[in-house]
């Protein structure tokens, strides 16, 4: 399916042409030869294949292919019609999909700028969200109701089993759809971003989600059902540190100092496509140390023991939590242990990620600075710590304000009597009648 060869008819523009213009190395289609509608016979039968020049997106030539039978003459016929019906210079944005450009173009694009995590969600978004619905719209054709619609379906039952997608998810594609068409702009493959006209689905939701979280004793529970399994001592540093699910499964021996009762964290491993991948810590900020309770340092000697009397690896360069075979363990495999305990302790349903909301939570409604909680957290400020809590700081609120009033009233006070004002042409001080 390559390119004419010596022997073949070439029809370009409706006029036949004889294929021993072709050379022996093959007819080299150039840009300037596009709309070139040529004919092969194989064996006794003829196709007219008509040439569209190079994909803008991708760089390669592309061809339509066109069963004609065993007569030349129907074949010379077809592509003489094929030839004249195809304009003269045909726009080549007008044949561009928002899914082949996303794809072919974006995709790759940010995966040279990105995270791998970031972009394999990128891709799952595209995926499942944009390209079900608009992936076959032209990028000239898109409007904003097309989006409207998008985001309208997503919202409704755009998630599993039809149920509706969370407000920010929504807001992710949205994020996605325009920045991919801000490049499909630059590139003036169209004329406008039509997805700037588009309000954001997450300022029409009404504000944040607030996290679900446990309370001590829903989390005293949990983790006591919790004690029988292998992996125990990673729900319990979980529940006890506020650290990251990827953060846990990337902790090595050689972060753990039991002398200074503190653990490092400079690294993670995340799930991509099933698979787990080491990457460093997720920003700055993330890269601390935690100061662990006494309970919690004795659980990580004792599981430490436990992997050398199983003969599993344990040396200060092999990973903290393995999985039976020595090997690194996958985020995925914590995350549905956390889920078969919790549905075996018939507690509220939660995340696994919201045992890090959990302990949070629970710093900051006993009184724990906000900043020593940003610090155990990893955040890049305390303000967002503060703005991620602020559901949690009304009961403080009002704790401070009973504070202060205790403290005015259990002030000494010091009574005195005001000078009395002079009134104007008095002097200072009447006359003594002595």
């Amino acid at each position: 399916m390559g390119s004419p060869r010596a022997g073949q008819t070439l029809v370009k523009r409706g006029e036949v042409v004889e294929a021993h213009r072709a050379t022996s190395s093959g007819w080299r289609l150039h840009g300037r030869c596009r709309g070139m509608t040529y004919i092969i016979k194989r064996k006794d039968r003829f196709y007219v294949v008509a040439y569209d020049g190079l994909d803008p997106l991708t760089g390669r030539e592309r061809r339509r292919w066109h069963a004609a039978g065993t007569e030349r003459s129907d074949a010379e016929s077809i592509a003489t019609r094929l030839a004249s019906s195809r304009p003269s210079r045909p726009d080549r944005r007008a044949s561009l999909l928002l899914g082949g450009f996303i794809t072919q173009t974006w995709l790759p694009r940010k995966r040279t700028h990105v995270r791998a995590t970031t972009a394999h969600r990128y891709g799952w978004i595209v995926e499942h969200y944009v390209l079900p619905r608009l992936g076959d719209v032209a990028l000239r054709s898109l409007r904003s109701d097309h989006l409207d619609d998008l985001y309208e379906h997503l919202l409704a039952r755009g998630g599993r089993d039809s149920q509706p997608l969370a407000p920010k998810t929504v807001h992710e594609a949205h994020l996605v759809v325009r920045n991919a068409l801000e490049l499909a702009v630059h590139r003036q493959l169209v004329d406008r971003n039509v997805a700037l006209a588009v309000h954001s689905p997450r300022r029409r939701g009404g504000g944040t989600t607030v996290a679900r979280v446990w309370t001590a004793q829903e989390l005293a529970t949990f983790l006591a059902f919790a004690q029988d399994q292998r992996l125990y001592p990673a729900l319990h540093l979980t529940a006890h540190t506020g650290m990251r699910r990827g953060e846990v499964t990337g902790l090595k021996w050689a972060d753990f100092d039991a002398n200074a009762k503190r653990i490092s964290i400079c690294r993670t491993i995340q799930s991509l496509a099933g698979r787990p991948v080491e990457f460093g810590a997720k920003t700055r900020t993330s890269r601390r140390c935690v100061d662990l309770d006494d309970t919690t340092v004795e659980l990580l000697q004792r599981w430490r023991r436990t992997l050398k009397r199983d003969r599993l690896p344990h040396s200060a360069d092999d990973w903290m939590f393995c999985n039976t075979t020595g090997r690194f363990l996958n985020p995925e495999s914590i995350s549905q242990l956390f889920v078969r305990t919790q549905r075996r302790s018939g507690l509220p349903r939660i995340r696994f990620h919201d045992l890090r909301h959990t302990h949070a939570s629970l710093l900051v409604a006993n009184g724990v600075p906000i900043k020593v909680v940003t610090e155990r957290l990893g955040h890049a400020h305390p303000a967002f710590t503060m703005h991620t809590y602020q559901h949690l700081l009304p009961g403080m609120s009002a704790e401070a304000a009973t504070r202060f009033a205790d403290l005015v009233a259990a002030a000494p006070v010091d009574v005195y009597r005001p000078r009395r004002r002079e009134q104007p042409g008095q002097p200072a001080c009447a006359p003594s009648g002595r």
